[in-house]
């Protein structure tokens, strides 16, 4: 079989925007698994959260795989904060991959293919790998440049030491090249890796600490290494089922995965990866992180994916998955049978289901208040008092999206703090969904295609307009 390319995952360093769900740190638990009134964004659903929690410490213990999480509630009851709130406490080791119903539709593969990659892409390889590095304090670099700048190549020498022994070695035009990118000069602490050459400044050797003067405050001071020059280390690879099939799958590797163009991957690739990965598990070399899938608006799958889930739970490598829905009952699509949640009975009867309630009152006025703070918006009481009755006569989000509406309306007549005209100005300016529909019922007839029963009267006004 063809040898296994890896690719070694990197963090990119990402824009923090501020998103509907930004706010959420985590589960807001104590160590009992008790959920706190207000922690970590989260507010309310005490017994929603406690259940996440009780989830959440299996998935971390490994217990638990194959398994299916059902958070079944009304619109804007906290589904998907939960949801990020279990991604954010499982950190960064464990994969979460995030999908909605709808996107499945939209993609230029097949639906099952594209729920198989999003199957994949939750589940983490961790790769241990041993390399030899040299690691040592410069002592001195010394580089014969040719008098003829044509002629041969550069060639030098480097001497480190450690604590215990101090070597010289010969340096080729690769080796030179490489240490004057990273700007090495005598009392750096450098490792090299032997078998790619590559090296990684440690930091400056505290027997330099007095040159401090001469250098900038970042400047970072490590210890000379101790023992021998020559060390194994063990480095640890994280990456997911599906960047090794992309890499396996594309002639151009791991460069498929910055362009986006996977494509449907060959299933003969994910055996042969599938094989390889269960031999690296038995010779110690690798181990399987099962993470999470979360697919919002599960109700938009339809009979065939539903039933592709039914399978591909029952694989050994299968992730925790999470679905959320706000659906009632409601026929399943691509059918025309009714079923609690949209989901067919057989797939409900795997599922572990969390219900979320409605917020009280005092728990909007909390989350308004959480939503203040992130977004940077500072608001009296008395406009908190009236934003929090708009939360609980509209909704929760009609009110969270008035905040930043209200600090631009507050700017405008340059004050500070936002007040209670600001709030009524904004609330004015954008309709609510039940002042909508109310808006809709009185004009109706001016609307080219309504659907409402009208008066006879009002229907020959509108064919005279028409003709």
């Amino acid at each position: 079989m063809a040898e296994i390319k890896l690719s070694e995952s990197r963090d990119l360093t990402r824009i923090e925007r501020i998103g509907a769900h930004s706010h959420i740190r985590g589960l807001g638990l104590d160590s009992a698994l008790e959920p706190r009134a207000v922690s970590e964004g989260m507010v309310g659903q005490a017994s929603a959260r406690k259940a996440a929690g009780v989830i959440l410490q299996m998935i971390k213990e490994g217990k638990i795989a194959g398994r299916a999480v059902l958070l079944a509630g009304q619109p804007g009851t906290g589904k998907t904060a939960i949801a990020m709130g279990i991604a954010k406490s499982l950190g960064q080791e464990t994969p979460f991959a995030m999908l909605a119903g709808s996107e499945l539709f939209s993609l230029e593969m097949s639906k099952t293919e594209a729920l198989m990659q999003a199957f994949r892409k939750a589940i983490g390889v961790r790769i241990k790998e041993e390399t030899e590095v040299i690691e040592g304090e410069v002592v001195e670099i010394q580089i014969d440049r040719p008098a003829a700048s044509g002629a041969a190549s550069k060639t030098g020498k480097l001497t480190l030491k450690t604590t215990e022994m101090e070597t010289v070695y010969d340096l080729g035009a690769k080796m030179i090249e490489a240490l004057g990118k990273e700007k090495i000069q005598s009392g750096d602490v450098i490792a090299i890796d032997k078998a790619s050459g590559k090296i990684t400044k440690l930091g400056r050797s505290f027997a330099r600490s007095r040159d401090y003067d001469a250098m900038g405050p970042q400047t970072k001071f490590v210890q000379c290494p101790d023992g021998e020059l020559q060390k194994r280390k063990e480095v640890v690879h994280s990456v997911t089922l599906h960047e090794i099939d992309v890499i396996n799958s594309r002639t151009q590797g791991f460069l498929a995965l910055f362009t986006g163009d996977t494509g449907e991957i060959r299933t003969e690739v994910r055996e042969q990866i599938d094989t390889k990965v269960a031999e690296w598990r038995e010779e110690g070399k690798a181990e399987i992180v099962p993470g999470v899938l979360f697919i919002d608006e599960v109700h938009m799958l339809d009979i065939e994916c539903f039933s592709f889930l039914n399978r591909a739970l029952e694989n050994e490598m299968a992730p925790i998955l999470v679905v959320a829905t706000n659906r009632g009952i409601t026929n399943i699509r691509g059918t025309n049978y009714k079923s609690p949640h949209g989901i067919p009975i057989d797939l409900l009867d795997r599922l572990l289901i969390i219900s979320t309630q409605p917020y009280t009152e005092d728990e909007i006025h909390k989350i308004l208040g959480i939503r203040c703070q992130e977004e940077d918006v500072e608001m009296s009481e008395d406009a908190k008092v009236l934003l929090t009755k708009i939360g609980v006569e509209a909704s929760l989000r009609y009110a969270i999206q008035l905040i930043t509406a209200a600090a631009l309306a507050c700017q405008k007549r340059k004050g500070k703090l936002v007040e209670m005209e600001d709030i009524s100005r904004v609330y004015q300016l954008f309709l609510d969904l039940k002042r909508s529909t109310q808006y809709l019922m009185e004009y109706q007839n001016q609307y080219m295609f309504n659907e409402m029963p009208t008066r006879e009267g009002d229907e020959d006004e509108a064919i005279a307009m028409h003709s």
